[in-house]
């Protein structure tokens, strides 16, 4: 498994579990290295990991609201923690992260096959229609790249 992918991997194993016990930021950093430590066996460079959780928890009232404009049938509360955490992550990464460092579509792909991985049947389909929608709403950046 790519390291960056890994990466997001054990982002998205951190951000499930401080949703899933009721969103304590005093918890965050605990499960967060644990999760690297047991799932991140061989990484050198956890920053990005931090990085994005980080990101994703200081940026989520902005993203819940992207979500639930793009989702509308969906409220927040009824997509499953997985798929929502999902969403989060892809969502940060397209809009308020380094393109450069990580194209739009890379973000996008990458959310899709998390998804894949870790959620239900459909539910590769439901990112890439949530994420899909939002990156041609702010005007498919690097389309062409």
């Amino acid at each position: 498994m790519a390291n960056r992918h890994l990466a997001r991997s054990i982002a998205m194993q951190t951000l499930y579990e401080w949703d899933f016990w009721g969103k304590d930021k005093g918890k965050l950093k605990e499960v967060l290295d644990k999760n690297i430590q047991e799932f991140g066996a061989g990484l050198e460079n956890t920053e990005f990991i931090t990085r994005l959780v980080n990101g994703v928890i200081d940026n989520l009232p902005k993203l819940d609201k992207i979500i639930e404009k793009s989702a509308p049938e969906w409220p927040i509360d009824q997509i499953t923690i997985v798929d929502r955490n999902i969403l989060r992550m892809g969502l940060y990464e397209l809009l308020f992260g380094d393109r450069k460092e990580v194209p739009p579509k890379v973000a996008i792909n990458e959310a899709i096959e998390l998804a894949k991985g870790f959620s239900g049947e459909s539910s590769g389909k439901f990112v890439n229609g949530v994420l899909g929608t939002v990156y041609r709403e702010i005007g498919e950046p690097q389309k062409d790249e």
